[in-house]
């Protein structure tokens, strides 16, 4: 019986968790969060890819 209602306290919790969040920022808003953390994470993906190819020519531009 004490896990059923520790497991409901911790549903709650998540489900005010969101309606928190819902009212602070708005649908918009975290439809904007989640496609800047997409956008952000394919960056740093193809971007960080590349890094060392990139420093490396830099820096070999810089000694010749």
């Amino acid at each position: 019986m004490e896990n059923k209602e520790i497991f409901d306290d911790q549903n709650t919790e998540k489900s005010t968790r969101w309606k928190k969040m819902l009212k602070k920022f708005g649908i918009w808003g975290i439809v904007f969060f989640t496609v800047k953390g997409i956008i952000t994470s394919t960056l740093i993906y193809f971007l960080g890819k590349n890094f060392w190819s990139v420093i490396s020519g830099y820096f070999t531009g810089i000694v010749e």
